[in-house]
């Protein structure tokens, strides 16, 4: 959090007390300057405010009671989590609201919040919660609140970034045992789905494998990347051309790294291969030389290593990249011959995996396409 936790509570519109932790810490001026905000009109009530001034980012839940054995028939109190205005805060919005919430169970069966200004001992006691809270918080991330009876656990959740899209020619791959997933932790598409990423089909054929819509693929596969269940991998061809990043030379000296790759890319049932075998492999990954060319030089399979996840294990840990291809459409000279639709998508900007998802054709396909079309041009990249 880098900052207190305060409880604010106004009675009747009139009467206005806090507790804050630590002490002090928001100014009487700053306060009165934003009480607007910390206690606001009805319409905003039991809604997640979050207000940024004063080199502060005030995130609250305020709340109102309507009862007839408070003063003018109401109680307010908002339960705020301040922190640097820098900071970012979403993490915390459903702590504030659950604590709120708490405190609110509080009041209702014992008039805990309504006391704190008149009883020591209530204001205490709200005092010790408040810092417990914030330095659990701080420190781990979670605390647990005992209270009589009631038992309240708190955990910051971190916000995730949202995921890439997802486009036809990605292939999903699962980043952790499939089996450690339970079926009754995703919907009934999703469990659908689940058998057939294998890390090799691309998104348009699991569609049809799977006899799901593109779309609710799409969205499936996006919800496992939030959660970081799988990851993205280009299309695996033979034809395809790789290149060594220069994370590969942590394979020469990371031990963990070497023996997790080692037993990624053996072939099931037989000796481990040796990791100067598996390095000279990516190590000779380069412009113009096709997995297919290296295959021929250095027969991995001899080797016991499994060149199909020999190439998975560089692209997930960024050991290799892959170098795609992108038609290029530049105009004929023959004026009176009409673009075919196919070259209007030789942009540039769509690789030959986009086009042959998007067209329905075979890398074989396309490429007869390409070579034989004296308009187009290739870049590799």
């Amino acid at each position: 959090m880098g900052s207190p936790t305060g409880c604010v509570e106004r009675e009747s519109g009139l009467t206005m007390t806090g507790v804050q932790v630590p002490e002090d810490y928001v100014s009487k001026e700053v306060f009165d300057a934003v009480n607007v905000y910390i206690i606001p009109k009805p319409q905003l009530q039991r809604s997640i405010l979050t207000i940024n001034t004063f080199g502060y980012k005030i995130t609250g839940f305020p709340v109102r009671i309507d009862d007839a054995k408070y003063a003018r028939n109401a109680y307010y109190f908002n339960l705020c989590f301040v922190c640097d205005a820098w900071a970012r805060t979403v993490q915390y919005e459903p702590v504030v609201k659950k604590l709120s919430e708490y405190l609110l169970t509080m009041e209702e069966e014992g008039c805990f919040l309504s006391q704190v200004s008149s009883e020591t001992t209530k204001h205490h006691q709200l005092f010790s919660i408040l810092k417990q809270i914030l330095n659990n918080l701080n420190a781990t991330g979670m605390s647990t609140v005992r209270e009589g009876e009631m038992t309240m656990f708190l955990k910051v959740v971190r916000a995730a970034t949202d995921p890439p899209p997802v486009m036809d020619h990605h292939v999903p791959i699962f980043t952790t045992e499939k089996g450690v997933f339970q079926e009754e932790q995703w919907d009934l598409t999703t469990q659908q789905l689940l058998p057939h990423v294998d890390g090799f089909k691309h998104i348009a054929q699991i569609a049809v494998d799977a006899d799901v819509e593109n779309s609710l693929v799409k969205a499936c596969i996006q919800n496992l990347l939030y959660y970081k269940a799988v990851s993205l991998l280009p299309i695996f061809l033979y034809s395809n051309v790789y290149t060594p990043t220069p994370k590969v030379r942590l394979l020469a000296t990371d031990a963990a790294l070497q023996e997790e790759c080692i037993k990624y890319v053996s072939v099931s049932g037989q000796q481990l291969p040796s990791v100067q075998e598996i390095f000279v492999m990516y190590c000779s990954m380069t412009h113009g030389t096709t997995l297919q060319d290296l295959c021929s030089r250095y027969n991995p399979q001899e080797h016991n290593i499994d060149e199909r996840k020999l190439v998975q294990f560089g692209l997930l840990h960024k050991l290799i990249r892959r170098i795609c291809k992108y038609p290029v459409y530049i105009k004929s000279t023959n004026h009176c011959q009409p673009v075919t639709s196919l070259q209007h998508s030789f942009t540039g900007l769509l690789s030959y995996d986009e086009v042959c998802c998007t067209r329905g054709y075979s890398p074989k396909t396309l490429e007869e396409k390409v070579e034989s079309d004296p308009s187009v041009v290739v870049i590799w990249k």
